[in-house]
């Protein structure tokens, strides 16, 4: 009987203690959950909605992963990765294409077609 009560208490600690580890764990916010945070505060003091929003989080997170890469890169080997210049160029592009569908005055379908050509680079913008 003795030993019995003495598995169950040591069984109750042992529990609590892995219960307190996942809370710990799970309390701290990954990355991934700071990026998105990050551009979501970005985002909203831009006042982006809709399709703009989602195109601008899309572009905003994938920039966070490629600066993150560019660092790790750069750390390990002393140089400075490829992956942050072309994020910086696309986030120019979309400037770009966004200020002239503006200046158009371009809305809806029209718009979304225009930015799609421009985007990709044709020369039919």
């Amino acid at each position: 009987m003795r030993r019995s009560t003495w598995f169950v208490v040591i069984g109750a600690a042992l529990a609590l203690l892995a219960g307190q580890a996942a809370f710990a764990q799970a309390s701290q916010p990954s990355s991934q959950q700071e990026k998105m945070t990050t551009c979501s505060a970005d985002a909203k003091a831009k006042g982006l909605m809709g399709a703009e929003r989602k195109a601008f989080m899309k572009n905003c997170l994938s920039e966070k992963g490629a600066e993150a890469t560019a660092g790790a890169i750069t750390s390990a080997t002393g140089t400075s990765g490829s992956a942050a210049p072309r994020a910086n160029s696309q986030t120019e592009k979309m400037k770009s294409c966004n200020a002239d569908a503006k200046t158009k005055g371009l809305k809806g379908t029209e718009r979304k077609a225009f930015m799609k050509s421009c985007l990709s680079g044709s020369a039919a913008h």
